[in-house]
């Protein structure tokens, strides 16, 4: 092995040893007793559920983990990736053409190895924790609809990017950041009104106390909010949640059909001031900047390496490509990703924060947020207690138990004393 390819397994199996650990901190941390804030949401059954459910999902993880690291090693060291660059080649077709090909296969043939997990984690862990609701037709459809998808808005943006970097010259890296940023921009705006109804089905809020109670809130706080729509996320599971999403007309502000049944009028106006929170605030804008920034510096350094020898002698290729380089750089990419990965979480987990206040200030409600966290925590069987490690790795939400005394503590403060 050259230098490049120890740095690229060194750094593969630092972050799953890392991911790891966190996993094992995770689980020790596990307590007996449910937290004393969460007592009239959580008997002890339903707490030892919880448990179950997280240690359920870690031990799927390593599984899922390792088996793709085991398979991309393999692959590797027995000369996968040149074996499969010949092939290609042997078509005689372009760059372009050939780059497709040899990406498109290896992305093929990772869903398929991940195909039996994914239906695993659909039909048998979910499932036995009550929360699985998709039929086989559904989940058939969605792996349909999600290659449909991938070769409509995907094959396209790759093929540019390879163009660029095989005709551009030294600029071809911005012209790939302008146009990964556009394409970006556009999904943002179209996927509310084209693409989620693929998956879903999304109808207006129904008129009534909680439509009123939504819009005055809205017009309080100049929200501009022209519907509010109900996802059938029943279809798939019994999870609850809300979101908001799309700019300009096609902004929607969503709720589960789920998270209608479970909540109180100003529980659930209390979500949804979260979730506008993170409008007024610009916190998704500054998101979509941070985003747009991180694409430019990986287009940058894919240029610097795109030509490097050592780096696809490190995969025994016998020529080298564009479209090998972009996949080989994507795996010496791990540590940058990884720490500016952190880096977006801490940034996150902020604006999680921030959304909090934003959203008790308005309200004047904060027990109704609180009620809120508490009851989503129950029903999805969230773990309250888990460690710092695993949070910092993992979390682009503050810990919920975090998030309730942070609440209490503005209540106390706006009130004009501390809380005990």
């Amino acid at each position: 092995m050259n230098t490049i390819a120890v740095i690229i397994v060194a750094a593969l199996v630092a972050d799953r040893v890392l991911h790891l650990a966190g996993d094992i901190f995770n689980l020790h941390h596990l307590r007996p007793a449910v937290p004393e804030d969460f007592a009239d949401v959580f008997d002890d059954d339903r707490y030892r559920l919880s448990q179950h459910y997280l240690k359920a999902r870690t031990h799927f993880g390593w599984l899922v983990s390792t088996f793709h690291l085991v398979v991309i090693l393999l692959f590797w060291f027995n000369g996968g990736f040149n074996v499969l660059d010949q092939w290609v080649r042997s078509f005689g077709w372009g760059p372009i053409a050939s780059g497709l090909l040899f990406i498109g296969i290896l992305v093929l043939l990772r869903a398929l190895l991940s195909l039996p997990f994914s239906y695993y984690a659909t039909f048998v862990l979910e499932a036995r924790f009550g929360f699985n609701r998709t039929t086989l037709k559904t989940f058939v459809s969605d792996l349909v609809k999600g290659f449909l998808l991938a070769m409509v808005l995907g094959v396209p943006v790759m093929a540019l990017v390879l163009a660029f970097f095989e005709h551009a010259g030294p600029g071809a890296w911005l012209y790939c950041w302008a146009a990964v940023t556009l394409f970006t921009l556009l999904v943002q705006f179209i996927a509310p009104t084209f693409i989620m109804p693929l998956f879903n089905r999304y109808t207006p809020l129904d008129e009534g106390r909680l439509r009123t109670a939504i819009l005055d809130y809205a017009r309080s706080i100049d929200f501009p909010l022209q519907n509010i729509f109900v996802m059938d996320g029943s279809r798939r599971s019994t999870k609850s949640n809300a979101f908001f999403t799309g700019f300009g007309r096609n902004k929607r502000i969503v709720l589960f059909d789920t998270l209608i049944q479970q909540h109180t009028v100003d529980e659930l106006v209390a979500v949804l001031a979260h979730e506008m929170g993170h409008y007024k605030k610009k916190h998704i804008l500054k998101s979509i900047f941070l985003g747009i920034l991180q694409t430019g510096l990986l287009f940058f350094l894919v240029s610097i390496f795109l030509s490097y020898q050592p780096l696809f002698d490190a995969f025994h290729m016998q020529q080298t490509s564009i479209y090998a380089g972009l996949l080989f750089f994507g795996l010496l990419y791990t540590p940058v990703d990884f720490f500016t990965g952190l880096i977006l979480q801490i940034i996150s987990r902020r604006h999680e924060r921030d959304a909090d206040r934003f959203a008790v200030k308005t309200t004047g409600a904060p027990e109704a947020l609180v009620d809120a966290l508490k009851k989503l925590s129950a029903h999805n069987l969230s773990n309250l207690r888990p460690h710092p490690f695993y949070v910092f790795l993992n979390y682009s939400h503050p810990p919920v138990l975090e998030r309730i005394r942070a609440i209490r503590r503005q209540r106390g403060s706006e009130a004009g004393y501390a809380p005990a």
